[in-house]
């Protein structure tokens, strides 16, 4: 059913990376990209109108990406659906062969290109989870029986560094009870301040999947410090990458870092979701220099 269950559960390392389905219908470079990677990325997340920004329905470029023998992973965020419209979304992406998906709240509207749409958040990340799980046992959540049974393989995301890892962490467990099989994280940058959350979550038993976003620059990673929640690019990272001056050197530097930290988390985890941020081609290189 999902390639990417089967290889979490057989204990071999996972890559995982992110597609944006375009803002049109024009799916070519999203092809190209995915046939790029095919055979390095154990599944692609296709990003539901990531940062609020109207794009095609992942659900659509997931099932044309599986006509192609490519895996996705389905993002689903609570931002734009209620309980009813994402219930059947699910229905409709188990009918179409989709499998893995992935449960957020997604960015508010007001950030985005359509700041004057009204946030749904009917759901939070748990009730989708919930709803899941009564899917994937033959009925919806109020208890009406299903023709039909889905089979889903269920994620969701969290927070390593945020702020309060004590309530991050319980979330965790939240999300877990509700159905939860595997997540994926906020972008690291640094494997010793990860490994708290790894042992805090070890109990779990579930597969942790952190994120590394692909460095450009230093003002990249400053950025990350200065605006999102959650992600800290140590100094030195940022340093390293303001000494390389050339686009040469700064891709060959992002490639550098971003293969160190996978090599000082994997002890810690079963997978590494890797964002290109456009550059999807240094993947290959990143992923090689990891196992050395």
């Amino acid at each position: 059913m999902s390639r990417l269950k089967d290889t979490l559960e057989s204990g071999a390392f996972a890559f995982t990376a992110e597609l944006i389905p375009p803002k049109g219908t024009n799916l070519d470079p999203m092809f190209k990209k995915a046939d790029l990677l095919d055979g390095l990325v154990t599944a692609f997340n296709l990003t539901d109108s990531y940062t609020a920004k109207m794009s095609m329905a992942p659900i659509a470029a997931a099932r044309l990406l599986l006509d192609r023998g490519i895996e996705s992973i389905l993002q689903l965020t609570c931002r734009d659906r209620n309980r009813i419209a994402l219930q059947g979304d699910l229905l409709g992406a188990s009918a179409m062969g989709l499998s893995n998906m992935v449960c957020m709240g997604g960015d508010p509207p007001d950030i985005g290109d359509h700041p004057e749409a009204k946030p749904v958040f009917d759901f939070d990340a748990v009730s989708l989870l919930q709803a899941i799980t009564a899917l994937s046992q033959g009925h919806d959540i109020h208890d009406n029986p299903l023709r039909g049974t889905p089979e889903f393989f269920a994620g969701a995301v969290t927070n390593p560094g945020a702020d309060d890892l004590d309530w991050e962490i319980n979330r965790v467990g939240q999300k877990i009870e509700a159905g939860a099989q595997f997540f994926q994280t906020q972008a690291v940058y640094d494997p010793a301040a990860y490994e708290k959350f790894a042992n805090a979550t070890a109990k779990y038993d579930v597969p942790m999947l952190p994120s590394i976003i692909l460095l450009k620059s230093g003002d990249m990673a400053r950025f990350f410090n200065e605006k999102v929640p959650g992600i800290t690019v140590p100094d030195d990272i940022i340093t390293e990458m303001d000494d390389a001056k050339t686009p040469e050197e700064r891709s060959a530097k992002c490639i550098e870092i971003a293969a160190r930290t996978i090599r000082g988390l994997r002890p810690m985890c079963q997978g590494i979701h890797l964002i290109a941020a456009g550059w999807e081609s240094s993947i290959p290189q990143v992923i090689e220099q990891s196992a050395s």
